[in-house]
């Protein structure tokens, strides 16, 4: 017996690396799942069914059951497709991991237009097509008596947190993921929908950097060591909603995304020369993302 059996798990992005993680545990636990890939490169490019179709033939080694998906998240009548693709196919769903993503990394003083735009889509509009569809067809079993207990997944980035030099439009889109996940969470209360976010600290084709360190009992960046918090997040009765979580290894951070560095006041109206007074040299200099990945792996 699993933790998820009987449940019916969408994962995004799940031809390879994080998302293939996910799938895979999620297959474990005795969910059925939808392994959504395009099969392009880390640009989107070049989509093929092979990596979708090969994870599914793999769970279906372990006993689990699989079915491959090719639609684009990014368009928003294939991600209504890929939804009613999973009742078709499996009789209904219940958790919609999203997880692609795509990079086009420039600096902001030379990115074009079409790089900004592609991985917009890709990651916040991917995630907001997919949640909608869900959303829909969730509401529509809670009026019609059936309480879904549904949850999504969303995939965030310490980049979104705190930037990263040549990843405006990544770094952006993971914070509004973020605040996408808060909205779902808000809408979904009322109807039986989970929504949270989590930030992987894992070894993907995007991030290929985060390497295990030679000799170490324990790989800090295996992808599969952020899928169970996923899993957890994906069962029936899970209670966390609205939350943002960091994992990494064999650690998980809740994070408190509305904390208060300083709390300032004055009598009445501020002046430019109070501001000054008061905030010069009280403001510490963000550090760069490079900063949290080498803490995190010296944690391992």
């Amino acid at each position: 017996m699993g933790r998820l059996d009987g449940r019916v798990a969408i994962v995004t992005g799940a031809g390879r690396g994080i998302g293939r993680a996910h799938a895979h545990l999620l297959a474990a636990e005795g969910a059925s799942v939808v392994v959504n890939d395009l099969g392009g490169d880390l640009q989107g490019n070049g989509p093929s069914q092979t990596p979708a179709q090969e994870v599914v033939s793999q769970i279906a080694a372990a006993g689990g059951c699989a079915v491959a998906s090719n639609h684009d998240v990014s368009d928003w009548q294939q991600s209504a497709d890929l939804i009613a693709l999973a009742i078709r196919e499996l009789g209904d769903l219940h958790v919609i991991v999203n997880n692609a993503g795509i990079l086009r990394d420039r600096t902001l003083a030379n990115m074009e237009e079409t790089e900004w735009d592609a991985v917009i889509r890709v990651h916040l509009k991917g995630h907001a097509a997919m949640s909608r569809h869900g959303m829909a067809y969730w509401r529509q079993r809670s009026k019609s008596g059936h309480a879904p207990l549904a949850s999504i997944v969303h995939t965030t980035s310490i980049a979104g947190f705190v930037g990263n030099f040549g990843q405006a439009a990544y770094s952006t889109a993971k914070a509004g993921i973020i605040a996408l996940s808060q909205v779902a969470a808000l809408e979904g209360r009322g109807y039986g929908v989970r929504s949270n976010a989590v930030s992987p600290s894992a070894r993907t084709r995007l991030d290929p950097s985060m390497q295990a360190t030679a000799g170490a009992p324990f790989d800090v960046f295996d992808p599969a060591n952020v899928s169970p918090l996923v899993a957890w997040l994906a069962e029936a009765e899970c209670p966390a909603t609205g939350q943002v979580f960091q994992a990494y290894g064999n650690r998980i951070k809740v994070l408190a995304m509305a904390t208060i560095a300083e709390d300032l006041h004055v009598e009445g109206r501020w002046s430019a020369e109070e501001i000054d007074r008061e905030l010069r040299g009280r403001l510490t200099e963000p550090h760069p993302l490079s900063y949290y990945v080498e803490e995190l792996a010296s944690l391992g």
